[in-house]
């Protein structure tokens, strides 16, 4: 049996994600699929639009077998650190497939643009003379890969993907990067057929626009509970000004632009509006929403050394899933985790300390929180309609999806009926 492993953010779950994971199983039948994404905060700086829990039912719901959580210390920072922290968590995992969305849909390209990074001091050289030229990073990374290897990356699921491939290379993990080809745009604006980008289904949300027709019947039902960007950057002001003098110390918080930050928060209604008053060449978008995720969470440069995973957080799984973790958890180097209270880890204790943080931003925060301390995944379980009294068996077979203390008690009551 192979295990495919996806690294995702479903920031929401859309038709674009479903299509991939039926990809999946056409192109490996059989195979099982453990998924790993961020809880809270997303790569570029954004807010889940839908809680962790939530994103596990879908999960669940549309094929996945294994749930399981990108910590935020790895999930809110550039790609490389992305990529780090999810595929040493996919190969404690025993995942023998990668599987992502690409732009160019090429992975002999991109294990070229990979190995062209690695120990490569013509490649390092570029980028700095790039970077003292005014590029930002991930402009100077494209220059520069561009000079050495005649091929050009500037897509972002292209430059994760090359991450991806280059993190396996250089820990010689025993997994294969196999590319699908992305069906429409990341930066896109303009809708064209079905499959939009989850950045466009975001807009249209906030435009208080129908997305039916774009995301799944399972997603549907979760997006009522959108976080407030309001809240955030009252939150985002607030701590700032506490730290006005210090907001140098926050992670990704590069020199000089602690001291823009300072000449600008007092004039800025909005988050837009203060990245656009800080922006500058050097400085992507992406790179400043994603400090100010970083200083929101009081995510300090002291909290980014020296991080070592020791724990795998699992948020749900089905039958299949749960007889996989099963089979393999004495050959795992680190632990499985459900909870808080568990285990007692630098990692995780910013991880409980960000979820709080995040509760602040939904409406529905005291039964995101009484689900985020229950300290059970999530599990999926067939059930058929008799078991609830006379009733058509064929009409009510579905599925549920419950927390596994819930199971357990469910299990019990079938015992008896039985």
């Amino acid at each position: 049996m192979r295990v495919v492993g996806i690294i995702c953010e479903y920031n929401p779950f859309h038709l674009g994600h479903l299509y991939q994971i039926k990809k999946i199983r056409e192109m490996i039948p059989d195979c099982l699929i453990i998924c790993i994404f961020n809880g809270t905060f997303m790569q570029r700086g954004e807010v889940s639009i839908i809680n962790k829990w939530d994103k596990t039912r879908i999960c669940l719901e549309y094929g996945i077998d294994v749930v399981v959580e990108l910590p935020f210390v790895f999930a809110t920072q550039s790609s490389d650190i992305f990529a780090h922290g999810a595929l040493k968590i996919l190969n404690n995992l025993h995942i023998d497939t990668l599987v992502f969305g690409s732009e160019s849909n090429n992975v002999e390209i991109l294990k070229t643009l990979a190995m062209a990074q690695l120990n490569n001091k013509v490649f390092d050289d570029k980028v700095c003379e790039y970077l003292d030229k005014g590029d930002n990073y991930p402009t100077a990374l494209s220059k520069a890969l561009e000079v050495i290897t005649k091929y050009r990356i500037k897509e972002p699921n292209d430059i994760l993907a090359v991450s991806y491939i280059k993190e396996i290379i250089k820990n010689n993990y025993s997994i294969e990067p196999v590319a699908i080809k992305r069906t429409n745009d990341y930066h896109g604006v303009v809708i064209s057929g079905d499959m939009i980008n989850a950045s466009l289904i975001r807009k249209m949300l906030l435009n208080g626009n129908d997305v039916s027709k774009y995301v799944p019947k399972a997603t549907l039902k979760y997006l009522n509970d959108i976080p407030s960007k309001d809240k955030f950057y009252s939150l985002l002001k607030y701590q700032i000004i506490n730290n006005i003098d210090n907001l140098d110390s926050f992670q990704t918080v590069d020199e000089g632009l602690n001291n823009l930050i300072k000449k600008n928060i007092y004039n800025a209604n909005s988050l837009d509006e203060l990245i656009n008053l800080i922006k500058t060449k050097r400085y992507t978008y992406n790179k400043l929403n994603r400090m100010f995720t970083h200083i929101l969470t009081n995510f300090k440069k002291e909290d980014n050394e020296e991080l070592e995973i020791n724990y795998v957080r699992l948020l749900g799984f089905n039958k299949r899933g749960r007889s996989y973790l099963n089979k393999i958890k004495k050959d795992m180097e680190i632990s499985v985790v459900t909870g808080y209270n568990k285990i007692n880890d630098k990692i995780f204790n910013i991880e409980k300390r960000v979820s709080y943080i995040y509760s602040l931003l939904i409406v529905n925060s005291d039964s995101y929180l009484e689900e985020e301390n229950k300290n059970k995944p999530i599990i999926l379980i067939w059930w058929l309609g008799f078991i609830f009294g006379n009733v058509d068996s064929s009409k009510y077979h579905g599925l549920f999806l419950l927390h596994q203390n819930t199971y357990k008690n469910f299990k019990q009551q079938l015992r008896l009926f039985l």
